[in-house]
């Protein structure tokens, strides 16, 4: 065996299962991710039961959900296989950009939101993300966030005392803007982000970029103009 096929072999290879109610669109999904040498698909499928019971079996890397799905939803989907299988990453592609249907995605604990129109080329960088650790969402998701909680600033709020590093790095949560993006604009490593996160998920009291969201927008961190602008 030569050295490039020693290398390939040596790759790891990112197990993908596919639960999406439309057969038609979960085989172009499958023809896509097929033909990327890092990645495979475990299996496909179509309610949300089917995807926990693909999900015991074959113990994915990843995950790709749609939200809805009948017999069980994918919210319920999503948090029941995290719950039994905490090292998977779900990642959410859905045509819904409504506020409940990305509350309720995320709160379920997907690391993940993109869209379904979204391009081949931002669905497989999408799975790479999640796979890798970081959490990642679809601008358009983002922005709603923000714009849905423009209105509920609370200046009586008293703000817990965050580092000016800490304070970057919320911003760029707010954004956002993945642990790897925010690692390479501040020029520090992905695990010194994940310690600032946790430092400051402490501080705030608060356990995920939703309410980091929430928190930049109250206390005036986030500049929504700014954002719509990207």
């Amino acid at each position: 065996m030569s050295g490039v096929e020693d290398e390939l072999e040596a790759e790891e290879i990112i197990r993908v299962a596919i639960a999406d109610d439309q057969r038609l669109f979960a085989n172009g999904l499958a023809r896509i991710i097929g033909v990327q040498p890092d990645m495979e698909v475990v299996g496909e499928a179509h309610t949300g039961e089917e995807a926990v019971s693909l999900c015991l079996e074959a113990e994915p890397d990843v995950v790709l959900m749609d939200l809805s799905m009948p017999v069980m939803d994918g919210v319920s989907a999503t948090r029941k296989i995290l719950s039994l299988l905490p090292r998977t990453r779900v990642l959410i592609l859905t045509v819904h950009t409504d506020d409940a249907h990305v509350f309720q995605g995320i709160k379920a604990g997907a690391h993940g939101y993109i869209l379904k129109d979204c391009t081949p080329e931002d669905l497989t960088r999408a799975i790479r993300t999640v796979h890798a650790g970081d959490t990642i969402m679809a601008q358009d998701i983002a922005k709603k966030m923000l714009t849905t909680f423009e209105g509920i600033r609370s200046d009586a709020e008293i703000a817990p005392h965050l580092t000016e590093r800490e304070l970057e790095v919320v911003k760029a949560l707010a954004h956002g803007n993945s642990n790897k993006e925010i690692a390479r604009t501040l020029n520090i490593s992905e695990k010194t982000v994940r310690n600032h996160a946790s430092n400051i998920y402490k501080k705030l009291h608060i356990f995920d970029r939703t309410q980091a969201v929430i928190y930049a927008i109250r206390r005036g961190l986030v500049d929504i103009e700014e954002l719509e602008r990207r």
